[in-house]
């Protein structure tokens, strides 16, 4: 079979669910006017903002036990996960719009998470598993004013799964698949009058996949770079009075993973430990017409490590300290006011360890439902010990035209600070280093028609970086710019019998690459068309099946052994789900099947990506 029928195979598959025509029951879209969004820190209803937001719901999540989160946000509209479809330990980088995966910020529960080791800040997504996920809140675009340093691409909140409502729980969740992959997860949730939580544990292993693909003159085979992890996740919460509810949490990580450190090369002894702990709280007092958050979170991060280069210890800390008030001012205006503060110290085996303190306060004003009107203006002011001062704003409106359309458009700043590897690292530190600073331009379109059922979403970017920091001859420098714009757009649509969910997403821009040490017209890594199709269909009470197809255009890598740009061609994948219930649904058996085309592909050069590969498993509910 030719590639074109491959292709064309590919299109009928995944929108194959549609064909049944026998009695289904639709899965349900969230509707746009009900959704309350709280990544904005004020909870205002979806239809009232002029952000481009995308809500992965509960429905979703529980009809993606097979996959990973990586996989899921990999499913999305200007979001492609570097490594998704790689060996599973291999780091994943969330790429939002064309920006590398720094340039994105992770928050779990509305509070931020991220990487206290190495060079960049961006959280772990390989440490969070998916079965502790309600659902998931992504704003795309410049979100600095609100969430400070890194929020240059957009933010993704994850909000887990908290305390079953009248009396206990005990779920879980277990699957076994290719490579010799096995994933568990066991937990119990509870509400007794004014105190709630939910406690879970999870557990994988796989042998895996050579993550470093073979070269044509390789005599034997390469060793499979497998991996052991462990999770503890932990919430709860207790009302202590009809105004004031305080929230604590605790995460603990670890993962033992073997891995490849370059392209077309097998190493039998790298490996590395990681053991990563997360604790804090969140802490309410609503008062009716206003309301006080505080959060506090410290995070800690140890590696230690094995390659053909040595061994190396590595401890990272991370401090915050979140504190805003809301306040509704009539009607139809909300006043956001906010300080936090961010302490990072990071050590690499025995040397002291370097401290970086960010403090920032920040304010907005968020006015709704003005007649067919809504606007967001804020702004952030930012203190760094070492490079000083900076200010980010944004300016946010949006016109309901009619019921069914709106349109909006944003114009904000955004920022990343140096990291500590930056500014004091073994390598090319530099304390006189500036932010990277980004001006964010976006407009777009919703439609809704016939009762939401059908839906499409229509947006345009343009993102100018300066100051990015780079490695210049001799140490880190502020000396490269990116420009980037692009559009996407959204068709959505939910017919009784069955739905779906499809994408465009196109890129182009510069950037500097390490490659030819200079700033390039183009992109690493990051295609200009991608697209996608996701169709359900619940055939019965009991049965539920879906197909996803994704196209990743041609892209641009970097050779680091001859030192050259090469050209990856595009590819294309097509996965299935399907998960019968049973008991009343406490009882669900399910199996996910991915890459079902056996796509020969390179996502990274010099790096083996994932042939056909499946698992299944069961998962259970007990009140």
């Amino acid at each position: 079979m030719n590639k074109n029928n491959y292709f064309f195979l590919a299109a009928v598959l995944a929108i194959s669910p549609m064909a049944f025509m026998s009695p289904v029951y639709a899965q349900e879209e969230v509707k746009l006017a009900e959704v309350v969004i709280s990544t904005t820190k004020n909870e205002q209803k979806q239809s009232q903002t002029g952000k481009v937001v995308t809500i992965i719901g509960p429905e979703i999540l529980e009809r993606s036990h097979g996959k990973n989160l990586t996989d899921l946000l990999n499913e999305q509209a200007g979001i492609v996960v570097s490594g998704a479809t790689g060996n599973l330990g291999l780091n994943k980088s969330i790429f939002i719009r064309g920006a590398s995966g720094a340039y994105a910020v992770v928050l779990i529960d509305g509070i931020l998470v991220s990487s206290p080791l190495g060079n960049g800040s961006a959280f772990d997504l390989r440490m969070f598993s998916i079965d502790q996920i309600d659902h998931i809140e992504i704003l795309k675009g410049g979100q600095s004013t609100i969430y400070g340093s890194d929020a240059v691409s957009g933010v993704i909140n994850i909000i887990t799964k908290k305390g079953a409502k009248g009396g206990n729980s005990v779920y879980g969740v277990g699957s076994i698949g290719s490579y010799e992959t096995y994933k568990g997860t066991v937990g119990i949730s509870s509400q007794v009058d004014n105190f709630s939580y939910n406690v879970a544990y999870t557990q994988a292993k796989t042998d895996g996949i050579s993550e470093a693909a073979m070269p044509a003159n390789a005599t034997s085979p390469f060793e499979k770079d497998g991996h052991k992890t462990g999770a503890v996740n932990a919430n709860f919460s207790l009302q202590a009075d009809k105004n004031l509810s305080i929230n604590p949490f605790l995460r603990y990580f670890y993962g033992h993973y073997d891995f490849d450190s370059n392209a077309y090369e097998d190493h039998l002894e790298n490996n590395y430990k990681l053991k990563y702990f997360n604790g804090g709280l969140n802490t309410k007092y609503d008062f009716g017409s206003g309301k006080i958050t505080f959060n506090y979170s410290y995070e800690n991060a140890q590696t230690n490590s094995q390659s053909q280069y040595g061994k190396s210890i590595s401890e990272g800390k991370t401090q915050l300290l979140d504190l805003f008030y809301n306040q509704n001012v009539g009607q139809h205006l909300n006043v956001l006011v906010g300080l936090d503060n961010r302490i990072n110290t990071f050590r690499l085996n025995a040397e002291t360890p370097p401290r970086a303190n960010l403090f920032s306060t920040y304010a907005s004003l968020f006015l709704h439902d003005v007649s067919i009107f809504n606007l967001e203006v804020g702004g952030r002011y930012n203190k760094h010990q070492e490079y000083g001062e900076n200010f980010t704003y944004n300016i946010t409106p949006s016109i309901a035209v009619t019921k069914g359309v709106k349109i909006y458009g944003t114009i904000s700043t955004a920022f990343k600070a140096p990291t500590l590897e930056n500014l004091f690292g073994e390598f090319g530190a530099n304390l006189n280093l500036q932010p990277e600073e980004s001006k964010n331009y976006e407009a777009g379109v919703d439609f809704k028609f016939v009762e939401n059922k059908f839906n499409l979403r229509l947006a345009g970017y343009k993102r100018d970086l300066s100051n990015a920091i780079v490695y210049g001859s001799t140490s880190y420098v502020n000396l490269a710019n990116q420009k980037v714009k692009g559009f996407e757009v959204e068709p959505s649509f939910n017919i009784g019998k069955f739905n779906a969910k499809g994408y465009y997403a196109y890129v182009e821009g510069s950037e500097f690459n390490y490659i030819s040490n200079e700033v390039a017209d183009y992109l690493v890594r990051k295609a200009k068309h991608v697209f996608g199709l996701n169709a359900g269909v619940q055939l019965s009470k009991e049965m539920y099946i879906s197909s996803n197809f994704k196209y990743n255009g041609k892209r641009k890598d970097g050779d680091f052994n001859a030192y050259q740009i090469v050209d990856l061609p595009a590819y294309k994948l097509l996965d299935f789900y399907a998960e019968y219930a049973l008991m009343g649904k406490r009882v669900k058996v399910f199996a996910d099947l991915k890459n079902v085309l056996n796509e020969k592909y390179t996502e990274f050069y010099g790096y083996n990506s994932m042939g056909f590969n499946m698992n299944a498993g069961i998962s259970f509910n007990i009140r």
